[in-house]
């Protein structure tokens, strides 16, 4: 009776441990829309703006957004941009102005996150949209509804080979940026 015990017990230690690591694997590739079962939220990220200079000359596929136990995510997603060589700024601004033309744009939320991303919304070799957005409104097939810290993604511009975007949030929230393969992630947190 004491090994079938010890046996039962394993096998239930093995698999929390793969319940576990199926859990980090999946949050470490940029899924969206699946929150942990237990979130233990620390977001020590700050606040400050944050950027890197590496541009690529591929495009910007699509933008999407999902919901996590800890924060709010962002994904623009860069065709081809492989080892995530693509350089962005991103930082909170008081009023989001559109680029190249200045023209002030609305964006629901107590803060405004702007995102800058170095890749075009269009093929630069054809001018051809990839990415079909327009300036001032949502972002295409992104509904932030029901989101604890998004208030609303608004479509700025892509000018010079960047795509500008706005991130309509609850509050002047911690934030984060990283890439995840030829991903730009923006994590936004739900709370100080």
């Amino acid at each position: 009776m004491r090994p079938l015990g010890t046996a039962v017990t394993a096998l239930a230690l093995a698999g929390v441990t793969l319940v576990g690591t199926a859990g980090a694997a999946w949050a470490s590739c940029g899924q969206v829309d699946h929150p942990s079962a237990a979130a233990t939220c620390s977001t020590p990220w700050g606040s400050g703006t944050r950027s890197a200079t590496e541009s690529t000359a591929e495009p910007l596929k699509n933008i999407r957004t999902g919901r996590h136990d800890c924060f709010d995510r962002a994904v623009f997603d860069i065709t081809g941009a492989g080892g995530g060589a693509t350089g962005y700024h991103v930082g909170y601004v008081d009023a989001f102005h559109q680029d190249g033309t200045h023209e002030r744009l609305p964006v629901k939320g107590g803060a405004i996150l702007q995102v800058y991303v170095n890749a075009p919304s269009y093929d630069p070799a054809t001018g051809r949209p990839v990415y079909e957005a327009t300036a001032g409104k949502a972002l295409p097939g992104v509904d932030v509804s029901g989101y604890r810290t998004f208030r609303d993604a608004v479509f700025g511009a892509s000018f010079e080979g960047q795509t500008q975007v706005a991130l309509g949030v609850r509050a002047k929230l911690p934030f984060r940026v990283h890439h995840a393969g030829d991903r730009l992630i923006v994590d936004v947190a739900h709370t100080w």
